[in-house]
């Protein structure tokens, strides 16, 4: 009972036209059926996250606050902290801070991606020069690699923390951690908050 829900929302994992054969009023409707059933659970706020195309994000924040009433943070997954922070897509974090704040976000911010969480701070410094919004930060566990089969990260709790430390500097408000990160990083992240 003290603690907040969040609802998570991610990418269709489809792409829009000209570049796929989905339409934006189709993420849109997509969307706003799984914030239906989110909503309808008493989440406390919706997240949005994992999201490499603005226009995708753009669709999921206005299916959100068109038909609910409920506060919304966006996350946008970047490949590149050069040129000014980059998705997959070539969104930059101006663009993105700036339309998503535009749009109605009440948080907005960067988690997994190809960054490193010192990289991530590069991000959230782009996206702090953009807007007056608190910012969320949770970047992976180091970058991705592959052995076989399988996605391996392997950046200590202590590097990770480092990484979150130089996030905070930059500008973010909210932290966390996603791929690759353990009980063992979160709490490392607890530790060094209640320091500062």
């Amino acid at each position: 009972p003290d603690k907040y829900v969040l609802g998570n929302i991610s990418s269709t994992g489809q792409l829009l036209e000209p570049y796929g054969t989905y339409t934006e009023s189709q993420f849109y409707d997509a969307f706003n059926e799984q914030a239906g059933y989110l909503a309808e659970a008493s989440i406390d706020a919706f997240l949005i996250e994992t999201i490499f195309d603005l226009r995708e994000a753009i669709c999921a924040l206005k299916a959100c606050k068109e038909n609910y009433t409920l506060p919304i943070i966006v996350s946008m997954t970047y490949k590149t902290e050069q040129q000014g922070g980059r998705t997959m897509m070539g969104d930059s974090a101006e663009q993105c801070a700036k339309s998503l704040t535009d749009n109605g976000a009440d948080v907005i911010g960067l988690n997994c991606g190809e960054l490193t969480p010192g990289q991530a701070a590069l991000v959230i410094a782009e996206l702090r020069k953009a807007t007056s919004l608190p910012l969320l930060a949770q970047p992976n566990a180091g970058k991705p690699r592959l052995e076989g089969e399988e996605t391996i990260f392997d950046m200590s709790p202590e590097l990770f923390v480092k990484g979150i430390q130089e996030c905070i500097n930059a500008g973010a408000t909210l932290v966390g951690g996603c791929c690759g990160t353990t009980p063992e990083h979160i709490r490392a992240v607890g530790k060094m908050l209640k320091k500062i």
